[in-house]
């Protein structure tokens, strides 16, 4: 077990502090500049979006939102 146990893309993590404390998602997005992670199903927004070549209709979507590196730490597994 390193001292560099940074989440990598598609790495179970667990949330250990914030408003989403004890629950468990799959990383989908890392952005090392900016110490964050993207993590399936967590910390999810809801967006308002124009009609444009790519989603005709519009609406509203669910989008996940980042959360910094130092609130998860990676699922260790077996």
């Amino acid at each position: 077990m390193g001292k560099n146990n940074k989440p990598k893309k598609g790495q179970e993590v667990k949330i250990i502090a914030g408003k989403y404390k004890g629950q468990v998602g799959k990383v989908l997005n890392v952005f090392p500049k900016d110490d964050k992670v993207i993590i399936e199903n967590i910390n999810v927004a809801k967006r308002h979006v124009k009609p444009n070549q790519q989603n005709q209709t519009g609406g509203i979507i669910n989008k996940e939102k980042p959360i910094h590196i130092s609130n998860v730490r990676v699922v260790e597994n077996g």
